[in-house]
Parts: C-alpha cells; structure tokens; sequence
C-alpha cells in the first residue's frame, strides 16, 4: 500500500503538500497553517465541535440527500463527498465535491463572537462565482454537536431573498456529518448527510484550491 511522506521542504511549500495529499490512500491531517496569529476563545460548546471537526482533518466522506424541497437537478442523482482537507489556526476549509463539480467548499473562521461559515464558490478556472463568499455567524453557543449560522449583511445585500436563511452544521463523532439550509419564512429546506463510519480516498482539490 503506498505512503505519503512529508517533508519539511513540503510542509513549508503548502501548494506542493496539497498535491501530495492526492496520492495518499491513507488521508492524514495536513496543511495546517496560521490564518490568524492566535484562534480566537470560543464557548465550551464551540470549542468542542470546532475539536470534532478539527479530528476530520484529511479525511472524506460520501453522502446523500436527506431534503430538498426544491428538487433540483443539481443535486439529483450525483454523488456527494465532503472533504475537510485544509486545517489552518482559525479556519478550516472543507470542499463538497457534488458529481464532477468541483466548484463549492464550506469555509469555518474562528471569529470573536462565535465560527462563521462562509461559502466558498469557483469557477473550473478557478475565479470566483457571481454568487460567493455567502454565509453567516453563529448568534448562540449551539451544542458541542450542532451549530447555527445565521445569514450576514453582505448575504442579505447580495442575494435578498437569502436574508432570512439559517445553516445548520451538526458533527456526530464516528456516525454523521450533516449540513443543512433552512429559509425561515418559506418552505425552503435542503439537508445532505455524510456517513463518518467510511472514510473514503480524498477526491482531487477543488476549484481555485489547488
């Protein structure tokens, strides 16, 4: 079975051990590096699921669609991976691979007030989306196995009708991992959950994340 080997030069040189990540049958943690100086304190609850997801890194999953009231073709009939393949001090970055589209990955910040999501969208050339870099912040310590993000000013003035939705992120330590889209106010609903029990060889890097 092969191995990967790390060496300094490459951990040093991030873009070089992201491409040696993709030979690992194995996945194992890696590219940690510091996006900010010193994580920002977090409640017990988010310490802990920050830790959960945290224990993830390297690793890939692969899912299904639990809801989607709006049916879309986008998602009907793909296969789904998630991969938390970034782990920095203060942010964790986690491509969701949807068939042979490479272009989304979920973007986790420490910040003062609580974790943010944002959402992260690429073109194949590796440009940003029209639409990108939407999200939230936590408004509630959550639980150490769920969290809530709540739509921000730049999500409302971008995309409007966004304004009023809720994501939700829960980590079941060796059985799920579940993202989920709420809009309150409508019957907009849409939850993809990732069977942790079969980590699975990582996918290639996503769009713009070489």
């Amino acid at each position: 079975m092969p191995r990967c080997r790390l060496t300094m030069l490459a951990l040093l040189m991030l873009p070089l051990a992201a491409v040696a990540l993709q030979g690992c049958t194995k996945p194992i943690a890696v590219n940690r590096v510091s996006y900010v100086n010193e994580p920002y304190a977090l409640s017990a609850e988010q310490e802990a699921f920050w830790a959960s997801l945290e224990a993830l890194c390297g690793l890939a999953f692969e899912g299904q669609i639990a809801e989607d009231s709006t049916r879309s073709d986008a998602f009907a009939g793909q296969r789904m991976v998630m991969h938390v393949r970034r782990c920095e001090t203060g942010r964790i970055l986690v491509p969701f691979h949807v068939g042979e589209n490479r272009s989304r990955t979920w973007v986790f910040t420490r910040e003062p007030g609580g974790i943010r999501l944002k959402h992260d969208h690429r073109h194949e050339d590796g440009s940003e989306e029209d639409l990108t870099q939407y999200g939230g912040d936590t408004q509630t310590v959550g639980t150490a196995t769920t969290q809530e993000f709540h739509a921000d000013a730049h999500t409302a003035e971008m995309l409007p009708a966004a304004a009023t939705n809720i994501w939700t992120v829960e980590i079941h330590p060796g059985r799920m991992y579940a993202y989920a889209l709420r809009r309150e106010g409508t019957d907009r609903r849409f939850r993809v959950e990732f069977d942790l029990t079969r980590p699975i060889s990582p996918p290639p890097a996503p769009w713009g994340h070489e």
